[in-house]
């Protein structure tokens, strides 16, 4: 999937994967990660999603990535921030107050550049990549994040029914790319009411990945 796919959608408002409410699986099971107050919470390819801002009123400092900035000007719009905009070697950071965000591209973020964060929090990115890139980028969001620990999210249906993004992820797929570094377990699945975008029947699989000590 190229940039230009995701540029495309934010320019013309094709957002539906966007939430009008911060995401009811985030406020569900944020707790099982077991942070301490003021824990900083990574949201890789965020786009302007409202967790963000649950997230920063729960007391949490947020770091992003996103690849279309439209979206991350809209984001601080709509959190009412004026942002401070520098360049970070090849991608813009955005920042205020307990947020800082990176726009460009994910893979050129570095572990020195993001900084320690306590946990991540990933609804839309593994979803979002084809199956030729989820590889490299669940290798490059462990490495950036020194193996902290997650809360997945991903969807299953009959990909034949349905192009991505978001994609189908089986369980076997999860557990190829995060199995030796952390302990999987699954803490809901359920079905997607009226099915993604309306059409196909589909269940959602909300994931706690607990990084394996030594």
């Amino acid at each position: 999937m190229n940039p230009e796919f995701w540029h495309a959608r934010w320019q013309n408002n094709e957002i539906g994967f966007h939430e009008s409410q911060a995401n009811p699986m985030l406020v569900k099971h944020f707790k099982a990660l077991g942070l301490l107050p003021g824990s900083r919470v990574f949201l890789p390819l965020c786009g302007k999603t409202l967790d963000i801002a649950w997230l920063l009123a729960a007391g949490h400092p947020v770091a992003g990535a996103e690849l279309s900035e439209t979206a991350i000007q809209q984001l601080f719009t709509e959190l009412g921030v004026e942002p401070r905009i520098s360049e970070a070697g090849d991608l813009r950071r955005y920042e205020a107050e307990n947020i800082v965000i990176f726009v460009g591209d994910i893979f050129a973020l570095s572990a020195a550049m993001l900084g320690p964060v306590a946990a991540v929090y990933d609804r839309a990115a593994l979803v979002a990549l084809p199956d030729t890139m989820r590889s490299r980028y669940t290798a490059h969001l462990a490495q950036l994040t020194r193996n902290a620990p997650q809360l997945l999210i991903t969807f299953e249906y009959d990909q034949n029914l349905m192009q991505g993004p978001p994609f189908s992820i089986a369980e076997h797929e999860v557990r190829q790319h995060y199995d030796g570094k952390f302990q999987l377990q699954t803490l809901e699945t359920g079905g997607v009411r009226g099915g993604l975008r309306g059409k196909v029947a589909a269940s959602e699989r909300v994931w706690y990945l607990r990084p394996v000590i030594g």
